[in-house]
C-alpha cells in the first residue's frame, strides 16, 4: 500500500509440538527423507519488542527442552513458565483490567509491540545428538585458547579491583618524556602525565624500595636520583614544585602520597631529576639551596616554526639571565656571538600570557621560581621580521593556543568535507573568508557566504552568517557550549553586502495546463511586496493566456496554510521550513456566487500502524463547489481534474475531514452543507481523497515536504 516497510503485530499463534508428516507430508520438500519421523519440538523463541525503525531483541529458551523456560535479555538471564514464551509472544491485541469492574466499561485494547519473530524447532528423533553435553574437546582450539585468556585477564583484573586500594599509581616524568613530547604532543607546559612511566606500587613500601625499583627499570642507580613533587598553580598551570626533603622520602608511598597529595588525587606524580655527563652516565646530583631555582628551557625557531625542549638549569636568584645565555648558545647550538631573546611562558588558560625577560634584571626580581619554563631564540633582525608568520615566542604561541584545522563543506553538498585548512580563532571574518577565496581561486572575499554547523542535528544552520556578522572564527564555530570544526560555504555571483540588502525566496511554479512544476529563485529588495514577487514569476514562466493571475500560497507537509496578499512585505517570508507555491486563479474562483465554498482539497491515506491516524500526501489544491452540489457531480470534476484512471478512481474514498478525523462521504451527500463558513484555521477541514500513496519513496531527511513534487520539476537560480 505504503511501499515502506511495515511490521505486522498480528495474532498468530505457533505451536509446542510441530508435525510435518501431517496431512500426507505436504510441508515437506519433495526430496525430504520420508523414512524419518518429522516431529518438530519447539526449542527456542526469538522475540521483536519495538516497531520497524527501532527496538530490542530477546530469546525464550529451554536448553534441554526441558518444561523449563529461560529468557536471555542482553546480560539479563531469568526463569520463564510456558505461558510467557508462547502465548505471550503470539501478538495481536491485549485488555487492560477494568478498573472498575461493576460499571459497564468498553474494554481499552491495545496493539502488542512485543512478539515472536523467529522459531527454532528440534526433530524429535536427532534431540539426542543436538541437545548433548558439550566437552572441552568440542570446542575448537582457537577459542580455547581465547576463552582462557579471557577468563585469566577476567580473574586479573578481579584481583587487581579487589586490592587496589592496596596500591597507588606512582607516575615518573624525566628530561627524556619532556624531549619526546615538546613540540609534538603538547607545546605548553612540560608533560602529558598519561604519557609517561608509571609505576604500581604497593602503599606499604618504603619509598626508598622504591628507588630501587626505579633503578631497575630506568637504569639509574638511586643515589643519583632526586624526585620532586609536581604542584597545579593558580592559573592552571602544572610545575615541578619542589624536591622531597630526607624525611619524605623516609616515608612508606601510601604516607608519602597522603603528605604530598593535596588534591587527593588517584595518582602520584614525580618528577625524576639526573645529571648525566658526557658519556651519558649518571653523575652525582649538586646540592640546591634556597637560593638555586631550577628553571626548563624550550627553544623557538621561527624559520622552521618548531618549539622544542633543550634541558633544564638551576640559576641562582641573584644572578642575571645574561650570565646563563652563553649556556643557552650552547645548548641550542647557536654562535657565542648570537643575540638571544628569553620570554617566560606563565599560562595559556583561557588566553596565552608569555612575557619579555629582561637580560639584566635578576631572576628574583624577574618573579621566577622553581619550575618555571623559560622560552628562547635567536633575536629577530630588524629585516627578517616580515619573512616568519610568527616571528617571536609569544605569537606563536598564540597561534599555536588558537590554531584550528577547519573541515569546509559546499553549501549544496553538506555531508562531503570538500577543502581543510588550518586557521586561527582569533582569525577575523575578513581574513576567513579571503582564505576561502583564496583556496576557490575567488577573486572577491565578499562574494564568499559561510553558513555554521548545528553540532545536535549534524546539519547546517538555517541562517547563513550575514557580512561581517561575527567578529572571529571562533564565533561561528561555536554552537550553544560546542565547538564544531565545520562550515559551510557559497559563491554568490554578487557580492553579500548587495545580497543582503535583497531578499531571495526560492518559489515552486505550478502550471495551470502542463504536467510540470519549475522552482525559481526570486531576488528582489526587501521592501518588495507578494505583488513584486508574482510580477517577476510571470516573467519567468509561460501562462496559460496573458491576463492569467497568480497567487501565491504556503504548504507545509501536504497542506495549504495560507493564501498571501498581494500586499504583503516579502521582508519576513519564510521559506526555509514551507514551501511557497505560485499558481494561477481559475476562473471558476473568480466568480464566487453568494452560496459557492472554496474548498481545500487534500490527498490522505491511513497510518498502517495506527488505523484512526491520517497521513496526508500529494499535493493540496482548492475547489468551489456548489451549495446543492452531491458528492458524485464533485467526483466528477475531481477525476477530470486529476486525470485519474476509471479504475484507479473506483477505489477512492472521499471525507470529510476535521482535526485529524475522517467522517465518509456517500455519493447522494450534499457536501456544501459539512464545511463550516470562515471557520478559523480552514485547513484542518478538507475534503479528504482517501488512496495509496504511489509516489516513489524519497530518502528521509529532516523536512520531507520540502521540494517533493510528484510533477516533472526544472530549476531556475
Amino acid at each position: 500500500m505504503r511501499d515502506t516497510m511495515v511490521k505486522i503485530n498480528d495474532r498468530y499463534e505457533f505451536p509446542l509440538q510441530l508435525d510435518l508428516d501431517r496431512d500426507d507430508g505436504k510441508y515437506l520438500s519433495p526430496d525430504a527423507d520420508r523414512n524419518v519421523r518429522n516431529l518438530y519440538t519447539l526449542h527456542s523463541v526469538l522475540v521483536h519488542s519495538g516497531g520497524v525503525h527501532g527496538g530490542h531483541y530477546y530469546a525464550f529458551i529451554r536448553p534441554t527442552l526441558s518444561d523449563q523456560w529461560f529468557k536471555f535479555d542482553d546480560e539479563r538471564v531469568t526463569k520463564e513458565d510456558a505461558k510467557r514464551a508462547l502465548e505471550e509472544q503470539y501478538g495481536g491485541e491485549e485488555e487492560l483490567p477494568q478498573t472498575n469492574p461493576g460499571l459497564n466499561n468498553t474494554p481499552f485494547k491495545f496493539t502488542k509491540y512485543s512478539n515472536a519473530y523467529m522459531l527454532v524447532y528440534i526433530r524429535e528423533s536427532d534431540k539426542d545428538k543436538i541437545i548433548c553435553n558439550v566437552d572441552e574437546k568440542d570446542i575448537a582450539e582457537h577459542l580455547r585458547i581465547r576463552l582462557e585468556k579471557d577468563r585469566e585477564e577476567k580473574e586479573r583484573r578481579k584481583k587487581e579491583k579487589a586490592e587496589a586500594h592496596l596500591y597507588t599509581i606512582i607516575k615518573v616524568a624525566r628530561d627524556d618524556d619532556l624531549t619526546a613530547q615538546i613540540g609534538k604532543d603538547i607545546y605548553f607546559d612540560l608533560v602529558d602525565h598519561d604519557k609517561v612511566p608509571s609505576f604500581r606500587i604497593q602503599k606499604q613500601m618504603p619509598f626508598t624500595q622504591f628507588k630501587e625499583e626505579v633503578a631497575k627499570e630506568l637504569g639509574i642507580p638511586t643515589q643519583f636520583q632526586r624526585f620532586w613533587l609536581w604542584a597545579k598553580r593558580q592559573n592552571h598551570t602544572y610545575r615541578p614544585n619542589r624536591p622531597l626533603t630526607p624525611q619524605e622520602e623516609a616515608l612508606t608511598v601510601g604516607q608519602l602520597k597522603e603528605a604530598a597529595n593535596k588534591a587527593h588525587n588517584a595518582e602520584l606524580k614525580l618528577f625524576l631529576e639526573v645529571e648525566l655527563g658526557l658519556d651519558l652516565k649518571p653523575l652525582t646530583l649538586p646540592d640546591k639551596t634556597r637560593e638555586d631555582i631550577l628553571l626548563f628551557f624550550k627553544l623557538y625557531d621561527p624559520e622552521k616554526e618548531q618549539l622544542r625542549y633543550v634541558g633544564r638549569l638551576f640559576v641562582k636568584a641573584s644572578g642575571r639571565p645574561q650570565d646563563i645565555l652563553p649556556k643557552l648558545r650552547k645548548m641550542a647550538g647557536f654562535l657565542q656571538d648570537d643575540d638571544v631573546e628569553l620570554y617566560e611562558e606563565i599560562k595559556f588558560e583561557p588566553n596565552v600570557m608569555c612575557e619579555y625577560i629582561d637580560n639584566r634584571i635578576i631572576f628574583r626580581s624577574c618573579q621566577l621560581e622553581d619550575g618555571d619554563i623559560v622560552c628562547f631564540q635567536k633575536s629577530p633582525k630588524p629585516d627578517t621580521a616580515d619573512q616568519f608568520r610568527y616571528p617571536d615566542v609569544p605569537s606563536f604561541l598564540v597561534y599555536i593556543r588558537n590554531r584550528q584545522v577547519v573541515h569546509f563543506r559546499s553549501l549544496e553538498k553538506p555531508k562531503e568535507d570538500d577543502f581543510c585548512l588550518e586557521m586561527s580563532k582569533i582569525f577575523t571574518y575578513d581574513e576567513v573568508v579571503e582564505k576561502v577565496a583564496q583556496q576557490l581561486g575567488v577573486d572577491d572575499p565578499s562574494k564568499i557566504r559561510l553558513t555554521s554547523h548545528n553540532c545536535y542535528s549534524q546539519q547546517p544552520k538555517p541562517q547563513p552568517i550575514k557580512y561581517r556578522g561575527v567578529e572571529r572564527l571562533l564565533d561561528m564555530l561555536i554552537h550553544y557550549n560546542q565547538t564544531s570544526d565545520i562550515l559551510y560555504y557559497e559563491v554568490l555571483d554578487i557580492p553579500l553586502p548587495e545580497l543582503q540588502a535583497l531578499k531571495t525566496l526560492k518559489v515552486t511554479y505550478h502550471h495551470a495546463t502542463k504536467d510540470e512544476v519549475s522552482v525559481h529563485s526570486i531576488r528582489l529588495p526587501k521592501n518588495s511586496t507578494v505583488g513584486d514577487v508574482l510580477s517577476d514569476i510571470k516573467s519567468k514562466v509561460d501562462l496559460s493566456h496573458p491576463d492569467a493571475e497568480l497567487r501565491l500560497l504556503e504548504v507545509f507537509y501536504h497542506k495549504i496554510y495560507k493564501i498571501f496578499a498581494p500586499s504583503e512585505k516579502i521582508e519576513n517570508i519564510n521559506d526555509q521550513y514551507w514551501t511557497l507555491r505560485a499558481e494561477e486563479v481559475p476562473e471558476e474562483e473568480k466568480n464566487l456566487g453568494p452560496f459557492d465554498r472554496l474548498i481545500h482539497v487534500y490527498h490522505f491515506t491511513k497510518d498502517t500502524q495506527n488505523q484512526t491516524q491520517v497521513q496526508n500526501f500529494g499535493e493540496p489544491f482548492f475547489m468551489v463547489i456548489r451549495e446543492d452540489e452531491t458528492l458524485s457531480s464533485i467526483k466528477e470534476r475531481l477525476q477530470k481534474k486529476l486525470k485519474v484512471s476509471d479504475e484507479d478512481f473506483s477505489k477512492w474514498k472521499f471525507a470529510y475531514i476535521s482535526l485529524g478525523r475522517p467522517d465518509y462521504f456517500e455519493d447522494s451527500d450534499t457536501v456544501a452543507t459539512r464545511f463550516q463558513r470562515n471557520m478559523y484555521g480552514a485547513w484542518e477541514q478538507y475534503l479528504g481523497l482517501e488512496h495509496p500513496d504511489t509516489a516513489p519513496r524519497k530518502a528521509h531527511s529532516a523536512n520531507q515536504n520540502r521540494h517533493s513534487f510528484e510533477r516533472p520539476v526544472k530549476i531556475y537560480n
